[in-house]
């Protein structure tokens, strides 16, 4: 059986990422890329799916400084896109961690040697040597819980990158994206929204205000750089929307259609929330102090 989270940190548990992420692999090749990327891209004008989904993860490559390492952490590695874009950059071994059983299979049935997956919470996480780079794409919106206070929500993240530091060689990086709260005033609406997501797609989930993640960095790591792309996620979620729309007859033999439904439903009210500017898209690019 799959582990729960650990006690000593808050978020979402195995069973609510599995509720999400464990749906079935072939539904979500239906709308993702070929290489099965479900974060934001890092779009430039003429850029089809794939392109920008491999621009993202070279992007966050280049700010861990990972490309000819001799081993990078992975947290939340989904089905191993950036593992293998790794490999492909001169990196000699990847570790992945992932609460999802089916995420780990479709990594493990990859067979290569060198990405090692591991269904673990990373607060369970015990390296065997320290990483030379950690990068962790589209996780750190699932380690606080909707209810948290801001000084729980940040004791919680300062474990995380307290942990990531004492994983890290000295003078490392770490490269993270994260889903953040944005500044707009909700309205009713924005409201309904946000619980439907709670409820339905991403239980156990309170995303970050950008200044919870960087208070929870001080003293472990100096920030390297930050962008915001919350246009980035809109054209990223219109793009899975207009995939998953032409797939749906495929769709609706793969899932029920209550579930085909909460996706639909979900894609949309994602792309109003960035819109909106209920939400923003931060990437970080951080090194250990």
């Amino acid at each position: 059986m799959t582990p729960e989270r650990s006690t000593a940190v808050g978020g979402a548990t195995a069973t609510a990422i599995r509720h999400h992420y464990d749906i079935g692999n072939d539904f979500y090749g239906l709308w993702l890329d070929e290489r099965l990327v479900y974060s934001c891209a890092l779009w430039e004008d003429h850029d089809d799916l794939e392109q920008a989904q491999v621009r993202k993860l070279d992007w966050m490559l280049d700010g861990a400084q990972a490309r000819g390492t001799a081993n990078l952490l992975d947290i939340g590695c989904g089905w191993g896109a950036l593992m293998g874009r790794a490999l492909e950059g001169g990196v000699e071994h990847t570790v992945g961690l992932t609460l999802s059983d089916e995420q780990a299979r479709a990594v493990a049935g990859l067979g290569d040697p060198r990405m090692e997956v591991r269904v673990e919470h990373w607060a369970d996480h015990t390296p065997q040597a320290p990483y030379d780079a950690i990068i962790s794409v589209g996780a750190f919106e699932h380690f606080a819980d909707l209810g948290m206070r801001r000084a729980e929500k940040v004791e919680s993240y300062r474990e995380f990158f307290s942990r990531c530091r004492q994983w890290l060689r000295p003078g490392g990086r770490m490269a993270l994206q994260t889903v953040a709260k944005g500044n707009a005033r909700k309205d009713v609406q924005a409201v309904k929204d946000g619980q439907f997501i709670y409820e339905r797609i991403f239980r156990q989930t309170d995303i970050p205000w950008l200044s919870e993640l960087l208070q929870a960095s001080e003293n472990r790591f100096e920030p390297v750089e930050v962008r915001l792309d919350p246009g980035h996620y809109i054209r990223t979620l219109q793009e899975w929307r207009s995939r998953l729309s032409a797939n749906r007859e495929k769709a609706v033999e793969i899932v029920p259609g209550e579930v085909l439904e909460d996706y639909e439903r979900y894609l949309v009210v994602a792309e109003r929330y960035f819109a909106q500017q209920h939400a923003t898209l931060a990437r970080v690019i951080l090194r250990r102090a």
